[in-house]
């Protein structure tokens, strides 16, 4: 075979990669646009989503709190096992998260209704790798984003009383803590998540994907559980924040800044390893961990070693904790 031909089979091989590629998408794209195009051109469709993707998370959660002081079998995922979410709390929380929505996510979507002309949708389907890429992407950006905004808003006293302290009001944070925010913090967090993906100049699904995405990671942060299923115990090596080292924040407010990953904090030095849940204690077959799937990595693996290297220690060394001890020994 001469090198035109070779090169010939390897077009059409990438051709028909794209093409099989592109498929997976486009008949559910095609659906869409054949039976709720005006609903998708509407302005308020991603406003709609995102509430409604926010309470039905809420929604479980909030069932799952009310069931845990006499089920078990919930209660042992409990990250703080001493406490329950009361009816006060939920009233609380949910009051002003009505607020918020009816003083300015509400009028911000009548705006737009009135405003914004209805989005053009493209009749192509983005490729199943521009789509995951896409979202990867946009979670990058609005983590170091927020990363950068959370940093500056607790060491800026001014800003924390401000915007910032009344997320702080629950050191326990559950499901509805996640949008007990201020109106600035609120518009920080939503203008992030509508600019990225146009900044990344990602296709309209891939924009509500994203959306849909960074509310489940955001209320499954605050949800108060460590369920074996929770992203930070699928995502190796620490990689990922999730529930457990955001509650840590909320106990440590100097800590844990990024809200997905934990390499900034690590890179930051503003990283910390909360204590094992009680769960984890009292059941630890549940605990998921690299040392349980490799004892040997865990050891040697280089971020936990910057990790440990960067972890102030308060512990004095042995030889002088008993020297001390002895001092202090009444004598006989």
């Amino acid at each position: 075979m001469n090198p035109g031909g070779l090169r010939g089979v390897l077009d059409i091989s990438n051709a028909t990669w794209a093409l099989s590629e592109r498929s997976v998408l486009q008949p559910m794209w095609d659906y869409l646009q054949q039976n709720h195009e005006s609903t998708l051109r509407s302005p308020l469709f991603p406003i709609v989503l995102s509430v409604s993707m926010y309470l039905v998370l809420v929604f479980f959660y909030t069932v799952l709190d009310l069931l845990a002081p006499t089920w078990p079998s919930i209660r042992r995922y409990q990250i703080h096992q001493d406490r329950n979410v009361t009816w006060s709390n939920i009233g609380s929380t949910l009051a002003l998260t009505t607020y918020n929505h009816l003083l300015y996510i509400f009028p911000a979507a009548v705006a737009q209704w009135l405003w914004r002309p209805p989005v053009p949708l493209p009749r192509e389907a983005p490729t199943l790798t521009a789509f995951l890429l896409g979202i990867v992407g946009c979670t990058v950006v609005f983590d170091f984003q927020y990363y950068l905004w959370h940093l500056l808003h607790h060491r800026v006293a001014w800003l924390y009383r401000t915007f910032h302290a009344l997320h702080h009001q629950y050191r326990q944070p559950f499901s509805l803590v996640t949008q007990y925010l201020s109106a600035w913090e609120l518009f920080s967090v939503g203008f992030w998540t509508t600019m990225d993906p146009l900044l990344l100049q990602c296709h309209c699904l891939t924009a509500w994907a994203f959306m849909l995405f960074n509310i489940w990671v955001s209320t499954e942060d605050h949800c108060g559980y460590d369920f074996p299923w929770a992203l930070h115990r699928l995502i190796p090596f620490g990689l990922w924040g999730g529930a457990v080292r955001h509650d840590a924040h909320h106990q440590q407010p100097g800590t844990n800044f990024a809200p997905f990953f934990a390499h900034w904090d690590w890179f930051g030095g503003t990283a910390t390893m909360p204590a094992p849940a009680l769960h984890c204690l009292s059941h630890p077959r549940s605990h998921f961990s690299l040392h349980s799937i490799c004892p040997a990595l865990s050891r040697t693996f280089p971020i936990q070693l910057f990790i440990m290297t960067r972890r102030p220690s308060t512990n004095k060394p042995v030889e002088k904790q008993a020297a001390h001890s002895r001092r202090k020994r009444p004598a006989p």
